[in-house]
């Protein structure tokens, strides 16, 4: 289990407010939150959407850690983690995550095929090992992240899928 406090020592993030929160789930959609109480939204800006706009929002309905990019006002009772950029963060706090186990993981990339292809290992392997599979096909720059943060010290094997739409992107998913 993470703590607010322990998040922002991984993204050397300034910590403002409470420290204690613990956090169990990663979101960064405002529409798909499971645990409002155990949550950290990150607060990701895109051509397309600021998620920055939705955090008043989030606290009224229970969230109490954020990792932002910008300047938000919050009441105390939550944590504030403030980096550079949000989704680097993410990404650096799913990769320290990644770190804390030592079980294999298979990594599927390519042009097509990819959801398909971890269906299929999964459905041989499911018999003999504790797997933690990409949901859906979570393979961006988000997704990966959160299948990663699904990871568990019951898990024996990891398989996830990783795709990219730009270059530069793989490396940061390879972390």
């Amino acid at each position: 289990m993470y703590t607010a406090k322990k998040i922002s020592e991984i993204l050397k993030g300034k910590l403002s407010g409470a420290s204690s929160n613990s956090i169990q789930h990663l979101i960064s959609d405002s529409r798909t939150i499971v645990d409002y109480h155990q949550s950290v939204f990150f607060a990701l800006v895109s051509e397309r959407n600021n998620g920055h706009k939705y955090v008043n929002d989030l606290y009224k309905n229970g969230v109490r850690c954020f990792v932002v990019s910008e300047n938000v006002k919050l009441p105390k009772d939550c944590a504030v983690i403030k980096v550079k950029n949000s989704l680097a963060a993410l990404q650096q706090l799913a990769a320290h995550h990644r770190q804390q186990f030592s079980l294999p993981v298979i990594a599927i990339t390519g042009s097509n095929g990819k959801t398909m292809v971890k269906e299929w290992l999964y459905s041989l392997l499911k018999n003999h090992f504790n797997i933690c599979r990409s949901p859906k096909s979570y393979n961006s720059q988000i997704g990966v992240p959160l299948s990663v943060w699904n990871l568990n010290s019951e898990h024996t094997v990891g398989i996830f899928e990783a795709g990219i739409s730009t270059t530069k992107e793989m490396p940061k998913l390879e972390k």
